[in-house]
């Protein structure tokens, strides 16, 4: 079950270089048609931003362990609306992953029968890889399954080692590089530009991951090794086999030079240079090709999977309608959004342009991007004595909060590429803009006409998803923790309630959630940031884990932990509460009880005799349904 957080680095690893593997295999060729012999500096600088990106993307998934990525951090910076706009510019970039990397694997596919990347065979075969990809996503993902995705990205690692060693022996001259560059001529500015905003292909590797980030189970030395271990893949892949692709073609005199598959299947034609100079025949190529099309059909059911979970995040909030985000009735994967994901993705795969999918996928990742950047930001100033397992480094002490200037830099250069994009490429500048409208037109009538906000968070329950006709549920618990011994008999409440939820608890997406939540009251007289005695950070993380432990013994039960700062518990429980949109809280009293069991109370009750001032403000202020647990009151002797 998600709940369990039994992924961890290697595992994540494998979840991001997915998708990079099979980017360099459809951006390669469309990058150098724009940016000529500087694509190895383009790549670059896309894997200096791949790195600012990373570093972001690794502190909000540490700090909210939500799925779905940018879409929760702009939730908990800013509202539900700007959230909406980063979720749907990303569905919009899966799309566009779906149908690109399908296109490309049949050009791939070519290398071993020129016909399959000609005419309506290549879009048969090019719509059946993605028939087949939705019907993989609909039935789910399995431990197996990852095992051969693991194996295929090692493999796949290994091949583009083995070929940058071997071409930059045989081909790298300085020379072919810096003798054809005349900037401004060759390469225009806007083809700079634009070939920029491809090198964004290397970031939606982390918007999947982000969604794992409920699984996580990663320590800081391990969150910073991801960030060096994945930054270096991608520094050392795409340059480098940039270097040997632009030495070992002509690509200065442009794709016409080339011939052969360079713009749809840039591999191939790098593959077919080995083979000339070692005289082997095609094998170089064919075993590109086999490689290429493996890895592009993973990164397509990945890129599938990264779409199922954050449609569902999606619907489960109430951003899109709940029936785009029904649930398969027995699988529990979101059946119809898959659906129509896959009609979407068909339709974009009939341009059989790879520079018109690519540029408009370029629009949504460097939208998402910039969002997320300005997210974190802006989380620093919200909530800067939240608990951050990994923190961005280089801040500097701005207007009385942290400025993590990598964040800052990743806005300005994200945001300018953004326009840059625009500008440049028709299609991300019609379809990008024409998606976005959409989607905030159907965001607009569907809040409205639900009579919900634009702007405040509304949950719905996963079961939701699964029926027409919902009575009443509680698919989202707060419970704070107070290290006593009826921490058990809360979490244990929300337990039951929360496990009536799950109907099948074998299946990822059929859960509840118990966010269960620890206050550490920062007295007046220090700082909000004051270091916490050790002794009292080891008591609650003792606590929280289990909280964990007892609330997931009910089937169907996924448990969050998290921590927050504050003056008062009650206000900090209340502002929590609002924040993660939850449908209740199950409170302990501080003190012992004349109830006995546990007492309903949805508005504000007579509590003087019975409860402390926590417990009062908490009822008094929530915004949803409160459960009172306290021990039952014992006779006193007289």
């Amino acid at each position: 079950m998600i709940g369990r957080r039994t992924v961890g680095s290697p595992q994540l690893f494998v979840v991001i270089y997915t998708l990079l593997a099979s980017a360099i295999y459809f951006s390669l060729g469309v990058a150098a048609d724009h940016a000529y012999t500087l694509t190895p500096l383009v790549y670059l600088l896309g894997g200096i931003f791949f790195l600012l990106a990373a570093m972001t993307y690794v502190e909000g998934a540490s700090l909210h362990q939500e799925r779905a990525g940018a879409t929760v951090f702009a939730r908990y910076a800013f509202n539900e609306l700007w959230s909406f706009i980063a979720g749907w510019a990303l569905l919009l970039d899966y799309v566009i992953l779906v149908a690109v990397t399908t296109f490309s694997a049949t050009n791939y596919l070519a290398g071993f029968w020129d016909e399959l990347g000609d005419g309506a065979l290549s879009l048969v075969i090019g719509l059946a890889l993605i028939a087949y990809v939705a019907v993989r996503n609909v039935l789910g993902f399995s431990r197996g399954r990852a095992k051969r995705v693991a194996a295929l990205v090692i493999a796949d690692f290994a091949l583009q080692i083995v070929l940058i060693v071997a071409g930059l022996i045989l081909f790298f001259s300085w020379d072919k590089i810096t003798g054809p560059i005349d900037i401004g001529v060759m390469p225009s500015w806007s083809g700079i530009v634009f070939a920029m905003g491809l090198a964004t292909v290397v970031f939606t590797g982390l918007e999947s991951a982000s969604g794992l980030s409920g699984e996580v189970a990663v320590g800081r030395r391990g969150l910073r090794r991801l960030i060096v271990s994945a930054g270096a893949a991608v520094m050392v892949v795409y340059v480098g086999i940039a270097a040997v692709a632009v030495t070992a073609l002509p690509v200065s005199g442009g794709p016409e030079a080339i011939g052969g598959h360079w713009l749809d299947a840039p591999m191939l034609n790098v593959g077919a240079a080995f083979d000339a100079r070692w005289s082997s025949g095609s094998i170089v190529e064919y075993v590109i090709a086999a490689a290429a099309a493996a890895t592009l059909l993973a990164g397509a059911n990945s890129a599938m999977l990264g779409l199922s979970r954050l449609a569902y995040s999606l619907a489960t909030n109430r951003q899109i309608p709940s029936a785009l985000g029904r649930l398969h009735p027995t699988r529990s994967t979101p059946v119809v959004v898959i659906v129509l994901a896959a009609v979407i993705a068909g339709a974009l795969q009939a341009s059989q342009d790879a520079d018109f999918l690519v540029g408009i996928f370029a629009f949504g990742a460097l939208l998402g991007l910039t969002i997320a950047h300005l997210s974190i930001i802006v989380l620093r100033y919200r909530e800067p004595a939240r608990d951050r397992p990994y923190r961005i480094p280089l801040s500097v002490r701005v207007g009385g909060g942290d400025l993590p200037i990598p964040a800052v830099l990743g806005v300005v250069v994200s945001a300018a590429t953004w326009i840059g994009v625009l500008v440049t490429h028709s299609g991300a500048r019609y379809v990008g803009l024409g998606w976005m409208a959409g989607g905030l037109l159907l965001y607009v009538i569907y809040r409205t006409t639900q009579g919900k906000s634009l702007t405040q968070r509304v949950t719905v329950p996963a079961d939701a998803l699964r029926r027409e006709v919902v009575e009443a549920q509680y698919g989202s618990i707060l419970v704070p923790i107070f290290g006593t011994p009826l921490d058990d008999d809360i979490v244990q409440t929300a337990g039951r309630l929360a496990s009536e939820e799950a109907d099948d608890p074998d299946r990822d997406e059929d859960h509840a959630t118990i966010e269960a939540l620890w206050v550490f009251e920062v007295p007046m007289a220090l700082p909000i940031d004051a270091r916490l005695p050790d002794a009292q950070l080891e008591g609650a993380r003792a606590a929280l884990r289990r909280a964990k432990a007892v609330g997931e013994e009910y089937a169907g039960v996924e448990v969050a932990t998290a921590t927050v700062r504050a003056r008062r518990a009650g206000h900090a429980i209340v502002e929590e509460a609002k924040r993660r949109g939850v449908e209740l809280i199950v409170l302990a009293a501080e003190e012992p009880s004349r109830i006995r069991g546990g007492a309903v109370l949805g508005g504000r009750a007579s509590m003087e005799n019975f409860v402390g001032e926590a417990t009062k403000y908490v009822v008094n202020k929530a915004h949803c349904r409160v459960i009172l647990t306290a021990p039952a009151a014992t006779d006193e002797p007289s």
